[in-house]
């Protein structure tokens, strides 16, 4: 039988997912791997060096079908941030629960928090990609230092909150993963609560009222 000429990183992906799903293992070996998709060897080379490699793209993979699946809304376009943040997690956990058996036997085969796992590095790098390009309101720091520090842990807090949401999700016993649902509401909801920084603003712009009104009076 000939083998498969046009073998994608997709076709990859799949092929991977059923057989971890299958047996409950990696695949013994890349050459066993091909054989048994019947393509060439050197294919999987020219997308990922190895399993652990691969296993990250799936996550990669899911960040960026629920990407692809955003951009192509107009109403998204539209959004501010907090919705189109909502928006972003609806989506991305309507792809989590399509592959829900294979996002289970992923995360929970591996030992420690979902904070330590490096097969969710790629995730983690294009999710705070996002978070930084999604305009959110943050203080107006003239200073260098201060604002990549702030924008930091933004990323961060927003990678913890995903990752909380996952552990949430994980251990959902509901019908439909509703309670998830609300969680996710809840929890971005909250989150931009927090981040709202008109009261502060506020407070700024009265402190400079008071401090020039005292002091320009001398």
């Amino acid at each position: 039988m000939a083998k498969k000429k046009n073998t994608t990183e997709q076709d990859l992906i799949a092929f991977y997912m059923d057989y971890v799903l299958e047996h409950s293992e990696q695949p013994k070996s890349v050459y066993a791997f091909s054989k048994m998709n019947n393509f060439e060897e050197s294919k999987f080379y020219e997308h990922f060096s190895t399993f652990e490699t691969l296993e990250k793209g799936v996550f990669k993979a899911f960040l960026t079908n629920t990407l692809l699946v955003l951009e192509a809304n107009e109403d998204y376009q539209k959004f501010d941030p907090r919705d189109k943040l909502l928006s972003f997690y609806f989506t991305f956990f309507e792809n989590l629960t399509a592959n829900r058996s294979y996002v289970v036997y992923a995360l929970k085969q591996h030992k420690g928090s979902l904070k330590s796992l490096t097969v969710l590095t790629d995730l983690k790098a294009g999710f705070c990609n996002y978070i930084e390009h999604l305009d959110i309101e943050t203080l107006d720091i003239k200073e260098d230092r201060l604002e990549k520090l702030q924008q930091r842990s933004l990323r961060e807090t927003a990678w913890l909150q995903l990752l909380l949401t996952m552990k949430f999700w994980l251990d959902d016993t509901s019908a439909s993963f509703m309670k998830t649902d609300i969680f996710i509401e809840k929890a971005v909801n909250t989150s931009f609560d927090l981040l709202d920084i008109k009261p502060l603003k506020s407070l700024i712009d009265f402190g400079k009222f008071i401090y020039k009104e005292k002091f320009s009076s001398h």
